[in-house]
């Protein structure tokens, strides 16, 4: 018999919706019932593409014993992750603080007012490897409720003091300096895997947000190494199992060290940031291979993660017919039976494919050998080489689409969603994809037009329906993603609503009296916390991108009030970057912003003339992290707005020009592409 969960939107809750526990979604009423009845809360949350969340279902939740019980000693909530941040921030805090890590699914039980006692992540059906039984965990639990009530009420209270200390914020007013991000260089320096690129050891994940920090390090102070190491680390994600090579678009992580064995699932937010790092590399580098990748990447959104009305979708499983990365793995007799002999043994080598397997038995497509030092052995010319991987793959491909796909799930997130319309922007602007730029202004538009509630922003749409309202992450990214669109197109409306969403943001989420953003907003419905998560793990924290959204929209708005509360906003975190690098990686980037002058330019001239693309082009084709970029068409009086970056800036005789400035200094006007790269190169970063 189906529960509560069917009645919701969530692909993940619907996964839940013929267990036989009494699940009810977030909200007051399984509280209300808590209270009444004298329960205990549990509570568990995970998301769509979890592995491990899907293995606790069927071992636990499926089962309809446990279930029993759950539904006689219990009142069981189960909560989307992903459509909840703020219930998933809080009480995995909760958990790391009990037992010194977290993970999902979340398992922890709550009081009927909402606070936490006990918990953990995956518990198995049997005892395992010092691990209690779930059924156990349930039992003990149940006891201690009604037979040691003030352990209980002991235990509550002294998880939230913990917490609640936690998140006290540290008003810090040391000045800023590059000091700082010195300090922040050599910390990663002291982790970074020299010999498989990356941070650590197992699970090794692609944290994109620390190589861009490192991009600007080195943009910042031509330091050679912190360029290597990006480059080192690049190379071996995209040369490893962690990447699809026939699909493109990368896994969620590396359970070794050395990016071979992939965790399957794929996310919207890593394929974003992902992208962008790599564009950015190609920037830098000019080595196409890392423009490859980026477009790789967006074509796999674009083909299997985008809906048929813009919006971009959330995720796709580990799993696929009921087994962990089934879809994505290559028996050795499976190439012989699809291509010619030549190609199979060339394909073979090219991505280390072997009888014995490099997982399980059966292969995990990987490029263990350098191209032209592979082509020398096997006797090919590199062009020959790569035609023959070239045409294999596309049959390879066509071979594994005929194979159970794994879930999507549909939802469409603003955060997330604003995340690719970023990425997707920059890696339009800078390859000139005009495709790429369109759907990337096809997903804004989706969000404007679908996820509002009157003048707040929604954080999730799926099947038609938009619901809860947005938090800061959503409003931040967003916000920064339509100050991209605008830098793309130079339609000022794309500013005007950024700034709009700026506005909101600040109403909504500014506590003036501690100078810091929360993470709700203040009419948001009561937790036993109010969030906020200061730390860029898998994707930059709200506090982090509305940082970085208020320093770039203070310049082109001239409104030193934004670049204040940015300021504000990042002195209560100064002691936990200094401490903590590897999850500060999108403040790195603020903060380098802030102690930047940025490069200001401005480009005027007929959207059609030839000449103001190539201008335009020249600039995108250049690696400048800190910059902000306006222009106009001197033709059309109504294109111009007071953007204080354009003030008094004309074209030379009817030619487009392009001015370099550094705050509102600008250097000799140019008309000449030739002339502006000369400019660009030389300018101090």
């Amino acid at each position: 018999m189906a529960n509560r969960l069917r009645f919701e939107t969530s692909p993940y809750l619907l996964q839940h919706a013929d267990n036989p526990v009494n699940w009810y979604p977030w909200g007051e009423e399984p509280f209300r019932i808590a209270s009444i009845e004298n329960k205990p809360v549990f509570l568990s949350i995970g998301y769509s593409s979890c592995h491990w969340c899907h293995v606790m279902e069927k071992e636990s939740f499926e089962d309809p014993d446990t279930g029993a019980f759950m539904n006689n000693q219990f009142v069981s909530v189960k909560v989307d992750r992903e459509e909840r941040p703020d219930v998933d921030s809080i009480y995995m805090l909760a958990i790391q603080a009990m037992n010194g890590n977290g993970g999902w699914p979340i398992s922890i039980f709550l009081t009927p007012d909402g606070d936490p006692f006990f918990g953990g992540t995956y518990f198995p059906p049997h005892p395992h490897h010092g691990m209690p039984a779930f059924k156990q965990v349930l039992e003990a639990v149940a006891q201690a409720y009604h037979d040691r009530p003030s352990d209980i009420v002991s235990a509550a209270k002294q998880i939230k003091n913990v917490l609640e200390t936690s998140q006290r914020f540290t008003d810090n007013l040391e000045p800023f300096t590059i000091d700082m991000l010195h300090t922040a260089y050599y910390k990663l320096k002291d982790s970074y895997d020299s010999e498989n690129g990356g941070f650590g050891g197992r699970p090794k994940f692609p944290q994109p947000m620390i190589l861009e920090f490192l991009l600007r390090y080195h943009d910042k102070t031509a330091n050679p190494e912190s360029l290597s190491m990006v480059q080192s680390t690049l190379n071996h994600m995209a040369n490893g199992g962690i990447y699809d090579h026939l699909g493109g678009g990368f896994h969620r992580y590396s359970t070794d060290e050395y990016w071979l064995v992939p965790h399957f699932e794929k996310m919207l937010y890593d394929n974003a940031l992902l992208s962008r790092v790599y564009i950015h590399a190609y920037q830098l580098t000019k080595n196409p291979s890392y423009a490859d990748i980026a477009v790789d990447i967006i074509d796999y959104v674009l083909r299997e993660m985008t809906d048929p009305q813009g919006g971009f979708y959330s995720s796709q499983d580990a799993d696929s017919d009921g087994e962990e990365g089934k879809y994505f793995v290559w028996a050795y007799d499976e190439i012989d039976s699809l291509l010619t002999e030549h190609d199979s043994e060339v394909i073979k080598q090219y991505f280390g494919i072997t009888d014995t397997g490099n997982f399980e038995g059966v292969n995990i497509l990987n490029k263990p050998c350098d191209d032209s030092l592979l082509a020398h052995k096997i006797d090919l010319s590199v062009k020959e080489l790569h035609a023959v991987v070239s045409r294999s793959s596309k049959i390879l491909f066509q071979a594994r689409s005929q194979r159970i796909r794994p879930q999507t799930d549909n939802k469409i997130l603003t955060s997330w969603n604003s995340l690719m319309i970023q990425s997707m922007a920059k890696v339009a602007t800078v390859l000139g994809n005009k495709g790429y730029l369109q759907a990337a202004i096809d997903s804004a538009t989706f969000i404007l037009d679908n996820m509002k509630d009157g003048d707040k922003l929604l954080r999730t749409y799926t099947n038609g329906t938009a619901k809860i309202h947005g938090y800061l992450e959503d409003y931040a990214c967003l916000a920064n993603a339509l100050l991209t669109l605008y830098e793309s197109t130079f339609d000022y409306s794309w500013l005007k609503t950024a700034e709009s969403l700026a506005i909101d943001t600040i109403r909504l989420f500014w506590d003036n009296e501690n100078q810091i953003f929360y993470d709700t907003s203040f009419d948001h419905e009561q937790l036993f916390m109010r969030p906020r998560d200061i730390s860029d793990a898998a994707m930059p924290c709200g506090g982090s991108m509305v940082a970085d959204m208020l320093q770039r929209l203070s310049i082109y708005t001239g409104d030193q009030t934004y670049a204040q509360k940015a300021v504000a906003s990042m002195r209560s975190v100064k002691a936990f970057i200094d401490r903590a690098p590897h999850g500060s990686g999108h403040w790195l980037a603020a903060l380098d912003f802030y102690l930047s002058s940025p490069t200001e330019i401005a480009i005027v001239g007929g959207a059609k003339q030839q000449n103001t693309r190539t201008l335009l082009e020249t600039v995108n084709l250049t690696y400048i992290p800190n910059k902000i970029i306006a222009g106009y068409d001197p033709s059309k009086p109504e294109s111009f707005h007071n953007i204080p970056l354009l003030e008094d800036k004309t074209t030379i005789g009817t030619k487009p020009t392009a001015y370099l400035c550094k705050n509102y200094v600008c250097q000799l006007p140019v008309t000449e592409p030739a002339r502006l790269a000369d400019q660009l190169r030389n300018r101090e970063p």
